[in-house]
């Protein structure tokens, strides 16, 4: 089922979004736009996730006998790493402080928005010395990112703090860029492609309405500072059954030679990679992973000996516990603005999920044996 015009318009307003953790509004608001007309019903929490809840059919209910259906939770977090301003100087420039993990190699010279309560995102650059006035020790260090500012052009301290306050948050100025051949890049795919996928999988299960089970599919607030957001939104809805949809390395690029032998054999086009470890319940992993063959979804696997850094984690442990699994969309060039990824994993990602959940049956055991 490729995804229609209208949905590639949401992937495009959610990959704009600036929405680094902590300051969320923007992709939830869209969220609850998207999907309005077709929930069940849509809310965010005081944590700022964003719950929207499909209910099964009526005949669902009706065949089930007065017996509870199980509610299973999607969740793709909406967050984005970025920065914050922590100071404004006489001069009027910006001094920042990284949200979540940076490569400081990466936002040395890049185009930025600001986004401020009075003035709307202002545009701005990440500043540095050039190389030119550098000494010879210095030109091949890397800039550490607390010797990074924002340029917003302002006159002083004055004009900037006119429109700017200290903790508005910062992102790069990046969105979504259509490459050949179905792939796409921009800022913030990590994890807005997750966030995608778990929405598109509730609107198709909506549409069919060929299911037996409570869905929410949320999207997660703080990913990208510690799973925060799935803790709390986990423990609202104690779900039987919880997906994390996140991104994993794609490793079909160059020098992911050595990658490739601890992280797995992961391409772009090859469909959603499915995570097999110590945080998977193994008999979801194995109706994952026979949707897929029964329904020709592609799909690829990975294997986690840990705990796995994503929602899949706080989900697992909720409670009495929560049936986990982790659901990945390739990606290329993990935390930098030019994220790549391929839309008919997207789509792929989404169909497998709503698959998935469809075979789900009212009573079924989640205990591994």
């Amino acid at each position: 089922m490729p995804i229609k015009p209208a949905q590639y318009n949401f992937l495009k307003k959610l990959m704009s979004a600036v929405s680094p953790s902590g300051y969320e509004t923007e992709v939830a608001r869209l969220v609850r736009d998207e999907a309005a007309a077709w929930a069940t019903d849509v809310r965010t929490d005081v944590h700022g996730n964003t719950l929207v809840h499909v209910a099964p059919p009526a005949a669902a209910r009706k065949a089930a006998k007065g017996a509870r259906l199980p509610k299973v939770l999607l969740a793709g977090h909406c967050d984005e790493i970025g920065f914050l301003v922590t100071f404004i100087d006489d001069n009027g420039y910006l001094w920042i402080s990284p949200i979540g993990g940076w490569d400081p190699q990466i936002p040395q010279g890049q185009r930025v928005l600001v986004r401020t309560a009075t003035a709307g995102d202002l545009p701005g650059v990440l500043g540095k010395p050039p190389i030119h006035v550098l000494k010879s020790e210095a030109r091949t260090k890397v800039t550490p990112l607390d010797n990074l500012w924002v340029d917003i052009g302002a006159k002083d301290r004055a004009d900037a703090e006119s429109v700017v306050s200290i903790g508005d948050p910062i992102v790069i100025d990046q969105g979504l860029t259509e490459l050949r051949n179905g792939l796409l890049a921009g800022r913030a795919f990590d994890d807005r492609a997750g966030v995608f996928s778990v929405i598109e999988a509730a609107r198709r299960l909506a549409q069919r309405r060929d299911f037996a089970a409570d869905v929410y599919a949320v999207a997660t607030v703080q990913e990208e500072i510690g799973s925060r957001g799935a803790i709390t939104a986990t423990f609202g809805v104690a779900p039987d059954v919880g997906i994390a949809v996140d991104v994993t390395f794609g490793t079909d690029h160059p020098e992911m030679g050595e990658a490739e032998k601890h992280e797995g054999r992961v391409k772009l086009g090859g469909g959603p990679a499915i995570s097999r470890g110590a945080n998977i319940n193994p008999v979801l992993f194995d109706l994952l992973k026979k949707t897929a063959a029964a329904r020709k979804i592609p799909v690829q696997y990975v294997a986690d000996g840990r705990a796995t850094p994503t929602d899949a984690d706080p989900i697992q442990i909720s409670g009495p516990g929560v049936a986990a699994a982790l659901v990945s969309v390739p990606l290329r060039y993990m935390h930098t603005p030019g994220e790549v990824i391929a839309l008919a994993d997207l789509d792929a990602t989404a169909e497998l999920l709503a698959r998935t959940i469809a075979a789900i049956k009212p009573g079924q055991t989640w205990i591994p044996n």
